[in-house]
């Protein structure tokens, strides 16, 4: 099953994009994230910050990159249907080698609004992460 977590680009430039994800109870994975109380599940949070980073990143030549390495990674607070996630990802580093290494923000907002908890404090994930080219993935997969 594939997932579009993107509804739409804000702004881009060679090296930040800032997107949206409208979140809706009419999607599937919610029904059993959680029943009572249904939340976008962290890892599509993640999904989310890596598919901006896959389309700020496509116009330097690889299309083709996925998710390599997470790092420092912390959720704050909950996206529920009817609210947006605002995705924010910039470049942090080229690594030279095909790799790119990022720092992403997710922010709740409802009705163009940020949604902050009792601190004042919009996050909802944040994070620095890798994307590393297809063929690399794949070979790191077979030496182990």
């Amino acid at each position: 099953m594939k997932f579009v977590l993107i509804d739409h680009i804000v702004e881009q430039t060679a090296d930040r994009i800032v997107a949206v994800k409208q979140v809706s109870l009419a999607e599937e994975y919610l029904q059993d994230h959680f029943p009572s109380f249904p939340v976008l599940p962290g890892v599509l949070m993640i999904e989310a910050m890596t598919q901006a980073a896959r389309a700020m990143l496509a116009p330097r030549g690889n299309p083709r990159l996925v998710l390599g390495e997470v790092k420092a990674l912390k959720f704050g607070n909950m996206v529920r249907p009817g609210e947006q996630l605002e995705i924010e990802v910039g470049l942090v580093k080229d690594a030279g080698d095909g790799s790119y290494v990022c720092r992403g923000t997710g922010r709740v907002r409802r009705a163009g609004q940020a949604q902050t908890d009792a601190a004042g404090d919009a996050t909802a994930v944040s994070g620095r992460f890798t994307m590393r080219p297809v063929s690399e993935w794949v070979a790191r997969r077979t030496e182990d």
